[in-house]
């Protein structure tokens, strides 16, 4: 296990007047990818305008990438203070492939911040500390390139409530696949938060698979390229939001797997020769059947924004 990787408390960058004056020239960008964010994405929204850019302009623009909602997500971010964009539009010439991790390339691709910290839509619990606790440590300090947040993740069923249970594929299949193969990146606590932000540059430098394995790709391709030293993280206290289901879950750690695979291969640790197939299948059963349920999880990957300049 290399050195624990440094850590802060978002409270530590709760004085928003000494964050702006670190912050001084920099640039730096919100984004939040999207889809059907309807019930939270105003709060989340509507927080990070009205305290972070209208009473201490810390965010400079503040961006939600679109999947395609069905319900009123983008009219609700829009009227919030949010610039709202559709995925499938951006770039036009670029082939689209819906999910989380396209969401977030397109966002850098069309944003200009310095800084660019990543949030998801679906926090109930929003509050800004989840942006400055995160773009703080990067304020405060050259040598960070990449800061992850981590939290308690209660596990929410029906109206109870238990204080751990969520992160249910990281800890049953990301840790181990951690320990196993990449024990460098056992200090970090949540692996796959969705809280993250990083310099531009850093970013840039990384390929992003288009659906969930993102967050994974982006810290074995940083151990990969030896910058993990380069990573830290903060504490975020409790992170409430919607659980999903287990074929949902299960879809994930497909896409999870895949791209934890691939870069195995990529590196030698893993025979070249070894075909991995889309195709994820699950068993469905109800009380009235039991039947064999079959989805294409191709788990493409967009290439690093800077190989294309």
């Amino acid at each position: 296990m290399i050195a624990a990787m440094q850590r802060f408390h978002h409270t530590e960058f709760a004085d928003l007047p000494h964050l702006l004056s670190l912050k001084g020239p920099q640039k730096i960008s919100v984004c939040i990818p999207t889809l059907n964010e309807e019930e939270n994405i105003g709060l989340i929204v509507s927080s990070i305008h009205d305290a972070l850019m209208r009473k201490f302009p810390i965010v400079n623009e503040l961006i939600v990438m679109d999947s395609g909602s069905t319900d009123r997500t983008r009219e609700i971010a829009a009227s919030a203070g949010a610039k709202v964009m559709l995925s499938s539009e951006i770039p036009p010439a670029l082939p689209t492939h819906p999910g989380k991790g396209e969401n977030l390339w397109k966002s850098l691709k069309v944003s200009s911040g310095d800084i660019v910290c990543y949030l998801d839509g679906d926090v109930s619990n929003f509050h800004t500390g989840f942006v400055t606790g995160l773009v703080g440590p990067l304020l405060q300090d050259a040598s960070i390139d990449y800061v992850k947040a981590f939290y308690q993740r209660p596990l929410l069923n029906g109206e109870q409530r238990e204080n751990s249970g969520g992160g249910r594929v990281s800890e049953i299949l990301v840790r181990p696949l951690i320990s196993m193969f990449y024990p460098e990146l056992a200090d970090i606590i949540q692996p796959l938060a969705g809280e993250y932000a990083a310099r531009r540059s850093t970013l840039e430098s990384l390929p992003f698979p288009t659906g969930y394995g993102v967050e994974i790709a982006h810290l074995i391709d940083l151990l990969h390229a030896g910058k993990s030293s380069r990573i830290a993280q903060t504490n975020l206290e409790t992170r409430i939001h919607r659980n999903r289901s287990d074929a949902e879950l299960g879809d994930t750690a497909f896409a999870i797997l895949k791209v934890v695979t691939r870069r195995l291969q990529r590196d030698g640790r893993l025979s070249a020769n070894l075909s991995l197939t889309d195709l994820h299948q699950r068993w469905s059963i109800t009380d009235d059947s039991i039947a064999l349920t079959s989805k294409l999880i191709p788990e493409p990957e967009l290439p690093a924004i800077i190989s294309n300049r």
